[in-house]
Formats: C-alpha cells, sequence, structure tokens
C-alpha cells in the first residue's frame, strides 16, 4: 500500500497551509494535506516510513517487507513531487526525524568557477536569468552576488501572495541588518507604485525591486542581455520564490505560497554558510 501526493495537491498543500495552526503536531512544512496524510500514515501496516522534503513535498508507504523496504519507497514517493532531498520523518510509529541534517538539504553548493560554467535558466542547479532592477539607482540581480538571494514574484492582484507577505515580513525581521541573506520581491504585472501603497496600507515593510519593462506588455521583465523575459516562464504560478546562492544558482524553488516563512531561517544560514564567497 503506497501513498502517493498528487502534483496539484502540492499546490494546495501549500495553500492550505496558510490556515494551519501555529504548533501543529506533525511533520514540519508540510501544510494541512500533509499532516492529514500522517494520520492516515499513522494507521498503516508495518513496516512503514513517513518521508519529506524542504516546500512542503511528502510521501509514505506502509505493509512493507521491511524497515528498510519501507524507508526506500517512502523516500521513492517524495523524490517524485520535489527536487530537494527527502528525508524520513517517522518509520514503523517512531520519529526518527533529524533535525540538525534538516536545513542541509539544500544544494550541493558550488564553487565560483564551476557556477560561472552552468547554463542559465529557473531549475535547481542553474543559474537564475539577470534581471535588470529599475529605480533610482539601476542594478541587477547579478549585483547581489556575494548574497544569498530570496527571490519572491507576486502581485497584489494574488489573493495568495497578499496572505503570504506578513509571513516574509517575519523572516525579513529575523534577517534584520544582516548583510549575507537578501530578500528580493518582485511585484509583476501592476506598476510597483501600487504594491508600494498596498505595503503602506497594510504596514508592511519589504524591499521591492522593479523589474518591470518600461513600455513593453503586462508580464514582461528585462533581462541584462537586453531580452525580455516573461513572468510566466520564470514563474509559472503566482506566489513563486527561489532561493540563489552566492554564485547565482538556484538551489530552493516553490511554486505557490509558503506559509512558515521562518522556519527556512536555519537553510538560509546553512546556505550562507556554505556556499563560496
Amino acid at each position: 500500500m503506497k501513498h502517493i501526493l498528487p502534483i496539484l495537491a502540492l499546490f494546495w498543500n501549500a495553500a492550505l497551509a496558510l490556515a494551519a495552526p501555529p504548533g501543529a503536531d506533525g511533520p514540519p512544512q508540510v501544510g494541512t494535506p500533509g499532516r492529514e496524510g500522517f494520520q492516515e500514515y499513522r494507521s498503516a501496516p508495518t513496516h512503514r516510513a513517513f518521508a519529506i522534503a524542504p516546500g512542503g513535498a511528502w510521501g509514505w508507504s506502509g505493509g512493507e517487507a521491511n524497515a528498510e523496504a519501507a524507508s526506500s519507497a517512502a523516500l521513492a514517493q517524495c523524490r517524485e513531487h520535489s527536487d530537494q532531498n527527502c528525508l524520513v520523518y517517522d518509520l514503523d510509529g517512531k520519529k526518527v526525524f533529524e533535525a540538525q541534517r534538516w536545513p542541509t538539504l539544500w544544494g550541493p553548493y558550488l564553487g565560483k568557477a564551476d557556477a560561472a560554467r552552468k547554463a542559465v535558466g529557473t531549475e535547481i542547479g542553474l543559474r537564475f536569468p539577470d534581471l535588470v532592477f529599475h529605480g533610482p539607482r539601476p542594478s541587477r540581480l547579478s549585483d547581489l552576488r556575494g548574497k544569498v538571494v530570496v527571490l519572491h514574484f507576486w502581485g497584489t492582484w494574488c489573493a495568495p501572495c497578499r496572505h503570504e507577505l506578513p509571513e516574509l515580513e517575519k523572516l525579513q525581521k529575523l534577517l534584520g541588518a544582516g548583510k549575507d541573506i537578501q530578500l528580493v520581491l518582485v511585484p509583476v504585472r501592476e506598476d510597483i507604485a501600487d504594491s508600494r501603497r498596498w505595503l503602506e496600507r497594510q504596514h508592511l515593510n519589504l524591499p521591492l525591486y522593479d523589474a518591470q519593462a518600461r513600455g513593453a506588455m503586462p508580464g514582461a521583465l528585462s533581462g541584462t542581455d537586453g531580452k525580455t523575459l516573461n513572468d510566466r516562464d520564470l514563474a509559472a504560478v503566482f506566489p513563486t520564490s527561489f532561493v540563489l546562492d552566492r554564485h547565482g544558482i538556484v538551489i530552493f524553488s516553490h511554486r505557490g505560497p509558503i506559509a512558515d516563512w521562518p522556519d527556512y531561517l536555519p537553510f538560509l544560514k546553512d546556505a550562507s554558510a556554505k556556499s563560496g564567497r
């Protein structure tokens, strides 16, 4: 007997997690559907295992010949729905979660020379496209090299985006004035002035970066190579988040809202420590 997390459920997992009660029992970052799946798993016959990945993916298997087979099957189910590394959370009713290992599952981290040779793209392990930011002091995404970047695409017209922003502000407050991790919020399909006014009305203090190509069609962003990038080619849904290491390599991506952004602080600190300067 195996449980497989459907692809669509992965998005709703993140959306429903916004309503999850803080401190709820069960695996971290899996949201309401994951916790419900975990309760179902607990009734499965031995040998059984439940696996999770950063970002909310999960999978479980029960009725296997032995504990090793259960672990392997659960990890395989989890990996089908995540580009991140998966970790066994529970085995035969016993929590085996390695809390110290959990925030180290991003990566692998490349040196500067190896990172420079990577192709450009949005998948994990590739160099994220170099966006142009418009403003009083025009800059580029690549100007943030040397920092771990949380790159977040959103819009005030997007209800899940609006609900997620207080969580991002919590993360921003935890980051404080540190120089090694940078939060970059990119409004899409609206003027950044409208985004700023909305944040002010909500009493939210978050760093906005304007990547909108002036005079272009809605959804068009500027690249440093002079090409126009379609926002849907970077983010299939909104909100979408990426984490880039110090060399601009994608080490984490997530489609849909994230309810527990402060829980990612240990991941970000680990990435900051491990990705070479």
